[in-house]
């Protein structure tokens, strides 16, 4: 075996590849501002690019239940870094040889593929690696998603302080590199299976359980109320606060990414000593807390330091209903995986698009839209109860 790959490397891609997840789903909202000014696009467009990213994702969710295990592990998350690739350059091409409203949506539609694909994959690849306590590996699998958008947020704003803003396309082709070279990283992996070939829950088994619809609700709610705010957090500041765009980025989604990974780092490492539910339920309290804060404030301060705090209460959440899901359906297998990816990106497209249109009837007043937003902590907090009511009675 020496100088052969070993799961660690398998876990080190994985890390990688919720990386490129963060580069997909964070690098156009940091332009969304430049793309209004550069196109001349109302916001109510802009919205539309939130909204088909995570609608796509969310059709790949729902088919990769049917084909990921024909096709294969390897050859699905190989061709999600390529989809991935194709989208970012082309993010910096298409705009500009074709109507530019067009060219967005095709480059969203090409890199939301990848990111689909990912969603689905990442987890079940870990989950089938070698390793103990899942909950707290899964949940640090999970913070490169978030120190994958600082480094997003942080290395963008560098650049196009030193570059200027119109160096923008330069910025996407820079990004496309990094899903390239781990495409090229998981060919050589190992890779194990998630199940017994045959032994895999299917459809209809999943869809007899009462639980498991408890567990798709958490995943809208916890997918709706990350991105919500995450999506439209440099804007917010920018516009509904009035901060520059510097400033935005870095206390607004830079922030609530930082203080969603160290969450995530916090329970990975105290995992054995912290009851999960318990910790989701507490985490949608505050989240709840953290959209009033940043919506209701009259300063701009407290309301960046809502959207930061919601970060913070947001991190365990999406992990969090994975490790549980995965334990109480332990011959899940693909399909489980992808439906509670599927119905993650049903939130993460509806959270968005909610505080977008709310917005967009107010005359683009971007702090009722995040008010608006608060509604998917509450579901989730109220579905997080009802699982544990329904647990604790079976118990007894």
């Amino acid at each position: 075996m020496s100088g052969k790959l070993s799961y660690k490397h398998t876990i080190f891609a994985c890390y990688a590849g919720y990386i490129t997840q963060a580069i997909v789903n964070n690098l156009s909202p940091l332009l969304f501002v430049i793309f209004r000014d550069t196109f001349d696009l109302p916001l109510s467009e802009i919205t539309l690019l939130i909204t088909i990213n995570f609608l796509i994702q969310l059709c790949v969710d729902c088919l990769s239940a049917v084909f990921v295990d024909k096709i294969g592990y390897r050859k699905c998350i190989v061709a999600a870094h390529v989809f991935a690739v194709a989208g970012l350059a082309s993010l910096s091409i298409l705009p500009f040889i074709m109507p530019p409203f067009a060219g967005l949506l095709v480059s969203v539609f090409l890199y939301a593929i990848g990111g689909g694909l990912i969603e689905v994959l990442i987890s079940p690849i870990v989950e089938a690696c070698p390793t103990d306590n899942k909950a707290s590996v899964m949940s640090l699998l999970h913070s490169f998603y978030c120190w994958g958008t600082v480094a997003v947020i942080l290395l963008s704003t560098l650049f196009l302080t030193l570059a200027g803003r119109e160096n923008w396309r330069i910025l996407a082709l820079l990004w496309a590199v990094f899903p390239l070279v781990n495409a090229v990283f998981f060919t050589q992996v190992p890779i194990a299976p998630l199940t017994v070939e045959g032994e895999g829950m299917k459809t209809r088994e999943l869809f007899k359980s009462g639980l498991f619809w408890i567990f798709v609700v958490l995943m809208v709610a916890s997918g709706a109320s990350e991105q919500a705010m995450s999506q439209w957090a440099s804007a917010f500041a920018e516009l509904g606060l009035g901060v520059s765009k510097t400033v935005g980025d870095l206390a607004g989604p830079c922030m609530f990414s930082i203080l969603m990974g160290a969450s995530r780092v916090f329970y990975a490492k105290a995992a054995e000593k912290i009851d999960l539910l318990g910790f989701i339920i507490g985490s949608g309290v505050l989240c709840i807390a953290a959209y009033l804060i940043a919506s209701l404030s009259p300063n701009p301060v407290l309301s960046l330091v809502g959207c930061a705090l919601c970060g913070l209460s947001v991190g365990v959440l999406w992990p969090g209903v994975f490790s549980i899901a995965s334990s109480g359906f332990p011959k899940g297998g693909t399909a489980m995986f992808a439906y509670l990816a599927l119905a993650g990106d049903l939130g993460c497209s509806g959270g968005p698009t909610l505080v977008g249109f709310v917005s967009g009837l107010v005359g683009d007043n971007l702090k009722n839209g995040v008010l608006a937003g608060i509604v998917f902590p509450l579901i989730l907090v109220v579905c997080a109860l009802i699982y544990k009511k329904k647990t604790s009675s079976k118990a007894n």
